[in-house]
């Protein structure tokens, strides 16, 4: 495990993942993020790469070949190298292999780095193009932050804002989480309630959010916690559809789960990345605490 801390916050890294598992308020051990209990979900803030969400049957297309994935793709069960690390920061790599070739037929290297800054944890992703063909792939943001932060409180008395006014619709969803090509009524306003019937039909996911910013707020206290990440195209909202958990997910993603039934080629699989022979693809998000 590796820590960072400044005059804030502390966080805990692991390699397994490039994984952050605790994100704490110093002044007080106020904790902000899930940590991982598998009773109801085994992560913390895992990554998803090289694909977001489910595939079709498990399996995927390149160039008419077929290849197997699980959900979310292998970064968040991968062991990652520990490049280097400060106080403040870290930094991890994980870079393809002949096991990574079987399953996924590109070579890459995606890093991952940790950068505390004053109240905020600004998480980047860096992926590099090591092929001599352009590759597709697609990455996202799972953080399941603690809902309700303070000790006593209890969902219902929690709520979203938003950095914009809201009106956008989100996709439909299947009942084992593949997205419909078509929308239905999303968020309105600049704050949604929070309750477990939230979250009872599954994963919320937006392709057109207002809002950069994204935070966790009570009626009854201080503390909230936000995601912040500008220019990612899509979000997701989740917590375990059976309700109780101590945990929401707020999720950027670039890319999505397979629309029902899509078994064409991954490099038109809607919301997949591309990246030429020799460039780099390079993203950051925030976690923002305030107590």
């Amino acid at each position: 495990m590796v820590t960072l801390e400044n005059e804030v916050l502390k966080i805990t890294l692991r390699e397994h993942g490039a994984e952050m598992r605790s994100l704490t308020e110093k002044k007080d051990g106020t904790e902000y993020l899930w940590n991982g209990d598998p009773s109801w979900w085994k992560y913390s803030s895992p990554v998803l790469f090289p694909i977001v969400g489910k595939l079709h049957e498990g399996k995927y297309k390149v160039d008419g070949k077929v290849y197997e994935l699980p959900s979310h793709g292998f970064g968040r069960i991968s062991d990652f190298a520990l490049l280097g690390n400060t106080e403040t920061t870290a930094k991890f790599a994980l870079d393809w292999s002949e096991e990574t070739l079987k399953c996924y037929p590109y070579k890459f290297r995606l890093e991952i780095s940790y950068k505390l800054e004053n109240n905020a944890v600004a998480v980047g992703w860096r992926v590099i193009n090591k092929d001599d063909r352009t590759i597709y792939f697609s990455i996202g943001a799972h953080p399941a932050l603690r809902c309700p932060i303070t000790a006593g409180e209890n969902i219902d008395d929690c709520f979203l804002e938003f950095e914009g006014e809201e009106k956008a619709e989100k996709f439909a969803v299947t009942d084992d989480a593949f997205l419909i090509n078509e929308y239905v009524p999303g968020f309105k306003g600049k704050e949604q309630p929070l309750s477990w019937e939230f979250f009872a039909k599954g994963t919320w996911i937006f392709d057109k959010l207002a809002s950069n910013k994204v935070t966790v707020r009570s009626k009854k206290s201080q503390k909230s916690v936000a995601v912040s990440a500008p220019g990612f195209p899509f979000w997701a909202f989740w917590s375990p559809e059976k309700g109780g958990a101590p945990f929401i997910c707020i999720e950027p993603w670039f890319g999505h789960a397979d629309f029902a039934g899509y078994d064409g080629e991954f490099a038109r699989r809607h919301g997949t990345q591309s990246l030429e022979a020799g460039r780099e693809f390079n993203a950051e998000y925030k976690i923002i605490i305030c107590g």
